[in-house]
């Protein structure tokens, strides 16, 4: 454990230069790219050595074929041959963005593209609380209740880790297709799976191991019509699955996978928002409704911020199914129905997280004072459904990975969600604490950034000891602490839309390829308090002769006063924003940090 530090002082943002690889912003200028367009690239994809058009101009093209996925063909022949043979088909998805968006692919395609009627085709979505995460028990006692029971079950987002419910399926006389994306087992893929299609598997040659479940569904579902054309089941000019794209985009953005050097996480976002704002499904049209006119054209942060968290709450706190009725509606009226339970559930969900999150940052400063490089929470009154998110708000306040836990709806067991930073793969860690203490935590999965964990309750403070081992072992000498990283300065004049038409440019943005975030001394010329809690504050600010209006979201506890008065100046990190009222577009600026210089006060 790293030694005791000034708490109040690592604990205080610190705003930094984001490091730049200058060959990748030389490629850049020499690709025509702007100098601020290649000092962008050049502070995210350091180390790239790869083409920069595909990441710089999005494009399907640049998709690998379905047929280098292992075990992609064997699947989507397994799919095949259960449509032209009139088979009962299970679709087994997880609950999040992801696993919802996903579901959609698959049952869209197999209905509408193949012709399976609904009769034959059966949702299997699990409850959080109830069932727990992927393949569980009571899922399978589901699936195995029903009348007719399918004899095939294609999962997504979810499955790799799941070989003892698998082989429960396979001793019922029940195929399973696993399509997932998740790390795998050390022992490798599940043995009683029919085909197991993970990019991540050792043996997979697809080029991009960092797709999302949704992507790798889809994948799996265009390789099966590829299939179906060559028996000669379906005429060569079936449509192909290109308008899915829209919920592949969603899940993608909402799952936080990469953005960065993934050609075709980038490729598949893109052209989906570029369906999304065609507004042809009723879930794109009422959301827009909701948000408001001038909401559209909608971006990857409208998938992140807005349609994401909206599905998450319901499958966090109730069940998913009225997630998946929004985004399968026909119309707007159910749509609208639909979201609207979605909307309450999300106003829910917040209140739920501010009260896990105030406790859990009491609970986190024992930790903090010790200089512990990992947060592990447990909250014995806490919501199950809220954990990643709670876990996500430590990791942006202390600049340290966090877990945070809660009771396990099984007696003894408690479930926890944990969230990580750029210098620590979860997943491994969580590897490497099984390691150290395997009975202290029977099932975990995830990835670099994210992970879940089912713990003994007994077993707990060994938990803890073995993942603050395996914490420590890959941070080394890290040095912790919230950090904001910056991409430099703005002249005052490039305070102005055109920057902002020359940044997006290069969208889209998201984990691994952060929107740009700039610094500066600006003068504060006045600022309110705005918001129910009077948490937001709006300023206007100002460089030599240039005013802009900025607003800085959560930047205070309610009934807290500002650090800084009119007349101040604030050294700033902020994102250039289009604010859109009524018609008109201007320029405004959204606050990430923002603190006084010393030279600057009152004057």
């Amino acid at each position: 454990m790293n030694a005791p530090v000034d708490l109040h002082e690592s604990l205080k943002p610190r705003i930094l230069p984001r490091p730049r690889d200058a060959a990748v912003e030389q490629r850049a200028l020499a690709e025509g790219l702007t100098p601020l367009q290649a000092r962008i690239l050049a502070g995210r994809l350091g180390g790239y050595t790869g083409e920069l058009a595909p990441l710089v101009a999005p494009s399907l093209r640049y998709l690998a074929h379905p047929e280098r996925l292992q075990d992609g063909r064997r699947a989507a022949e397994r799919i095949a041959r259960a449509v032209t043979e009139g088979e009962h088909i299970g679709i087994l998805t997880d609950y999040d963005v992801d696993g919802i968006t996903s579901h959609v692919v698959i049952r869209r395609t197999l209905n509408e593209l193949f012709g399976i009627p609904e009769n034959r085709l059966h949702s299997l979505i699990g409850h959080r609380i109830h069932d727990g995460y992927g393949i569980s028990l009571p899922l399978v006692e589901r699936t195995l209740s029903l009348s007719p029971r399918p004899s095939l079950v294609i999962t997504a987002d979810c499955g790799s880790s799941d070989e003892p419910r698998i082989a429960r399926l396979r001793e019922a006389g029940i195929d399973v297709v696993v399509s997932d994306h998740h790390a795998l087992p050390t022992e490798g893929p599940p043995a009683s799976a029919f085909a197991t299609v993970n990019p991540t598997r050792d043996d997979c040659t697809y080029p991009d191991p960092t797709i999302a479940g949704c992507m790798v569904a889809w994948l799996v579902m265009s390789l099966t019509r590829s299939v179906l054309i060559e028996w000669g089941v379906l005429e060569p000019a079936t449509p192909k699955l290109s308008p899915w794209l829209s919920y592949v985009a969603l899940g993608t953005v909402a799952d936080c996978v990469s953005l960065g050097g993934s050609a075709a996480n980038r490729a598949v976002v893109a052209h989906g928002l570029t369906l999304i704002n065609r507004m042809e499904a009723a879930c794109w049209r009422t959301m827009a409704q909701r948000l408001g006119d001038d909401s559209v054209p909608f971006d990857a942060e409208t998938l992140a911020f807005q349609m994401g968290p909206r599905i998450n709450a319901r499958s966090r706190l109730d069940d998913p199914y009225a997630a998946l009725h929004f985004m399968l509606a026909a119309d707007d009226a159910t749509a609208a129905r639909h979201l609207e339970t979605l909307d309450q559930d999300n106003q829910s969900r917040k209140a739920i997280e501010a009260e896990m999150t105030e406790r859990a940052r009491g609970l986190a400063m024992a930790e903090l004072e010790a200089g512990a490089p990992l947060l592990v929470v447990l909250l014995e009154e806490g919501h199950p459904g809220v954990q990643g998110i709670v876990a996500s708000r430590l990791v942006q306040a202390f600049g340290r990975p966090a877990l945070v836990l809660t009771p396990a709806a099984q007696p003894g067991m408690l479930t926890g969600s944990g969230r990580s930073i750029e210098a620590l793969h979860l997943r491994d860690a969580l590897q490497r604490a099984y390691e150290l203490a395997p009975a202290s935590l029977p099932r975990f999965g995830g990835h670099r950034g994210a992970a879940g964990v089912g713990v003994p309750r007994e077993a707990f403070d060994d938990f803890r000891q073995a993942l603050l081992q395996a914490v420590s072992e890959q941070l080394g000498e890290t040095e912790l602490g919230p950090r904001v990283f910056t991409d430099g300065e703005l002249e005052a004049d490039q305070l102005a839309l055109e920057t902002l038409d020359e940044l997006e440019a290069l969208g889209p943005f998201g984990r691994e390829f952060d929107a740009p975030l700039f610094e500066g001394v600006l003068r504060a010329e006045s600022l309110r308090t705005v918001g129910a809690d009077g948490s937001h504050l709006m300023l206007e600010l100002s460089s030599g002769a240039t005013s802009v209006r900025a607003i800085w979201f959560r930047a205070l506890t309610p009934g807290e006063m500002p650090a800084f008065d009119a007349g101040d100046l604030l050294r700033c990190a902020y994102k250039l924003n289009r604010n859109r009222w009524r018609g008109r577009e201007s320029l405004q600026l959204i606050i990430e940090h923002a603190e006084p210089t010393e030279a600057g006060r009152g004057k």
